[in-house]
């Protein structure tokens, strides 16, 4: 049987990088509402407002949840009844449905506080104590249980290819603002979270 990881890694060497961002999905990523967006499934549990009230989000951090297939959902609407706990503003499940629970004028708690200065994944010359909930956006993706270094889903990686494009078109975020939770912050030795997704958006570029 073909493991997450490896069918995860066979889908990213299959799409594409697109040469620009696509002028409706850019067009979408601004607007307010629940828009539908190609190649995302999103619930709405926090429509958008208009972006020129959201907060100056500047980052955007990938997180990895130790919880099991299904625990998006759950995250997300503890995220969406208290915005301000720790948690993020969007969770993606292991079939690549997007929640999105916060409005983008609030900020969750997540990350601690950017104390990686080692550069062992990056330079962090310009992440330490810089790189924190207050500026970055959040995305959690759910599945890594029981075994924490399992990976993302192919549908993940599918979903991000479009999320990670809808997030730096809305808020103006550089491909370079794009950061796994282990860049930045000392976390669990097991695994390095987030750390494929980061580089998968960093591998398709604009």
């Amino acid at each position: 049987m073909i493991s997450r990881l490896l069918a995860a890694v066979l889908a990213a060497l299959l799409i594409v990088p697109a040469a620009a961002m696509d002028a409706e999905l850019a067009k979408l990523a601004r607007s307010s509402g629940t828009p539908d967006i190609p190649g995302l499934k999103i619930v709405w549990l926090a429509p958008w407002g208009d972006v020129a009230n959201a907060h100056p989000w500047r980052n955007i951090i990938v997180h990895q949840t130790e919880g099991p297939s299904g625990s998006a959902r759950g995250g997300a609407q503890e995220q969406f009844k208290n915005p301000t706990r720790r948690g993020v503003m969007v969770w993606v499940e292991t079939d690549g449905t997007v929640y999105w629970s916060v409005a983008d004028n609030l900020v969750p708690t997540h990350t601690d506080g950017a104390n990686r200065n080692d550069n062992k994944y990056i330079d962090n010359s310009t992440t330490y104590h810089q790189v924190v909930r207050d500026n970055s956006i959040g995305v959690e993706f759910a599945g890594n249980y029981p075994d924490v270094a399992i990976g993302p889903t192919e549908a993940q990686v599918a979903a991000w290819k479009v999320l990670v494009q809808v997030l730096r078109a809305r808020y103006g975020i550089p491909l370079g603002h794009v950061y796994a939770h282990n860049w930045i912050d000392f976390k669990d030795a097991r695994y390095c979270e987030g750390c494929w997704l980061a580089t998968l958006a960093r591998i398709w570029g604009e």
